[in-house]
């Protein structure tokens, strides 16, 4: 599986020759500004919850790609009236199987309305499968006993989780919850894009490495082989 960070908590994943865009949030995002949203490739478009930060760039994107949205029914919805016609509307405990595997929804603790001001549903993480990687991306959370589930429905090789604290997880309880997912593999998102989220990449580093885990920092724009 190829890896491409772009910034926040938006990243493409590449799975049996599809590619998955997950929290399209670039333009508006200064660390990001090198990136250019009409040339990126995508299958599907993956949104956790509605705030901006996650779902800005997806109506674009889509758009120039054709992608199918997938995200809870709200959200999916919420896009039909924009006239979007590729989408896939699900909710937490609800999986799919899809051309380059299966999606699971999960619980994830947070907040989620659209930028309008709209109901966007509840907010969810992804447990993706696949006969070429196990992965799951937590979204925007915090720490929760539920991830305890994670293992019972997979056993995944990877997990994407938020570090940056005061709207998520922080580097502390990201650890525990890579202890609950059972991985010794972690990719943070959702850090450094703003004051407030900005993390002492050494200091999480080492503080995963102390508990076994291996913690990946990715720059915006790297793409990584997994």
């Amino acid at each position: 599986m190829t890896f491409t960070y772009y910034g926040h908590s938006c990243f493409s994943v590449e799975i049996n020759g599809k590619k998955l865009l997950f929290d399209p949030f670039i333009t508006g995002n200064p660390l990001a500004k090198d990136i250019d949203i009409t040339k990126i490739e995508a299958d599907y478009i993956l949104i956790s919850h509605a705030h901006g930060d996650h779902l800005a760039d997806a109506e674009a994107i889509a758009n120039t790609t054709g992608a199918t949205i997938v995200a809870c029914y709200e959200v999916a919805m919420w896009y039909a009236k924009k006239g979007i016609t590729k989408y896939q509307p699900m909710n937490i405990g609800g999986k799919w199987k899809f051309d380059f595997g299966t999606v699971k929804c999960v619980n994830a603790v947070h907040s989620s309305v659209l930028p309008d001001g709209t109901y966007g549903g509840n907010p969810m993480g992804f447990l993706v499968t696949s006969d070429e990687i196990n992965f799951y991306y937590a979204g925007d959370t915090a720490l929760t006993l539920d991830m305890q589930l994670i293992p019972t429905f997979a056993e995944i090789d990877l997990a994407i989780l938020p570090l940056g604290d005061q709207l998520t997880m922080g580097i502390d309880d990201a650890i525990q919850a890579a202890k609950m997912v059972q991985v010794d593999t972690v990719i943070g998102v959702h850090f450094d894009t703003f004051a407030a989220i900005k993390i002492d990449h050494q200091k999480a580093i080492d503080n995963f490495k102390t508990h076994g885990i291996a913690l990946k920092l990715l720059t915006v724009g790297q793409t990584i082989d997994i």
